[in-house]
């Protein structure tokens, strides 16, 4: 299976060039399934039903999000019945929503997607080593899954390896997100599970992490109380990774990384058929 997971979409500028890319993206590397984090989509804190509706319609097949899931509060009521949206796993039971979901491909296969929260720097959420071992209990690479995608929405490095090294040769993809940063480890690991440690996000890096850059300096200068920060708006970097699976294992063959447009240095897979 060929996977594209797209990072933190922030703001106007991320969803434009996400709206602006899919069909491009999904045409250029035959994707099987397109995976979008739309964490930060709702002019940087969450997302809404029509930005789903938007993000689906441009070919888009399943979003993930974050910390910042019921920013928008009326993503609470409509939560349960979108299957196509997930939050983290690991939320307290009883939480709207669902942590697992699945993409079915043109061709029959079957792509399950996982998302976890951190804990550390994050908050007080379930034990995530815990959530995902519990969900690979009821399913299994290359028995129920063909391939399975897990977004590991944290702070710290560490812990995101520690996770991604928790579940080498079992999963497909592990890809962290949450730090808006992309990193260069892009790498297949010993038991053929592809690893990123963030994947970067997708909105304006003349920016403090997507957002304005003169209202978050003046956030750091002062401790008097200060306004909800805005999203930059100039263009957009998408950024991405993409996973090309074994057919027989599901276990990873290629990672690399994507980026489209804006300030970043562009980065493309080399080699594709």
């Amino acid at each position: 299976m060929r996977i594209l997971y797209v990072g933190d979409v922030v703001g106007r500028a991320g969803r434009s060039a996400v709206l602006a890319h899919a069909a491009q993206l999904r045409a250029r590397l035959r994707l099987d399934a397109l995976v979008v984090n739309g964490e930060n989509a709702a002019g940087g804190y969450g997302l809404t039903p029509a930005i789903l509706t938007e993000l689906f319609a441009a070919g888009v097949d399943l979003v993930t999000t974050g910390n910042h899931v019921f920013d928008q509060k009326e993503l609470v009521g409509t939560i349960g019945g979108e299957p196509r949206l997930l939050r983290p796993l690991n939320m307290a039971p009883g939480t709207p929503g669902r942590g697992a979901g699945e993409v079915r491909t043109a061709r029959g296969r079957r792509l399950l997607v996982l998302q976890v929260m951190g804990r550390l720097f994050m908050g007080l959420w379930d034990d995530p080593f815990r959530a995902l071992e519990a969900e690979l209990g009821r399913q299994r690479l290359a028995g129920t899954a063909d391939a399975i995608l897990v977004d590991v929405h944290a702070e710290a490095t560490s812990e995101k390896m520690a996770l991604a090294h928790f579940l080498d040769g079992r999963v497909s993809l592990v890809a962290g997100t949450h730090t808006h940063v992309p990193t260069a480890d892009a790498q297949i690991l010993p038991g053929g599970t592809a690893y990123i440690t963030d994947v970067g996000m997708t909105g304006d890096y003349d920016s403090v992490i997507g957002m304005d850059k003169e209202g978050s300096i003046r956030r750091w200068r002062s401790d008097l109380p200060a306004k909800r920060l805005e999203p930059a708006g100039g263009e957009a970097t998408l950024c991405a990774v993409f996973v090309e699976t074994d057919e027989a294992t599901g276990l990873a063959r290629r990672v690399a990384p994507v980026r489209l447009g804006g300030r970043l240095a562009p980065a493309w897979p080399e080699g594709l058929d």
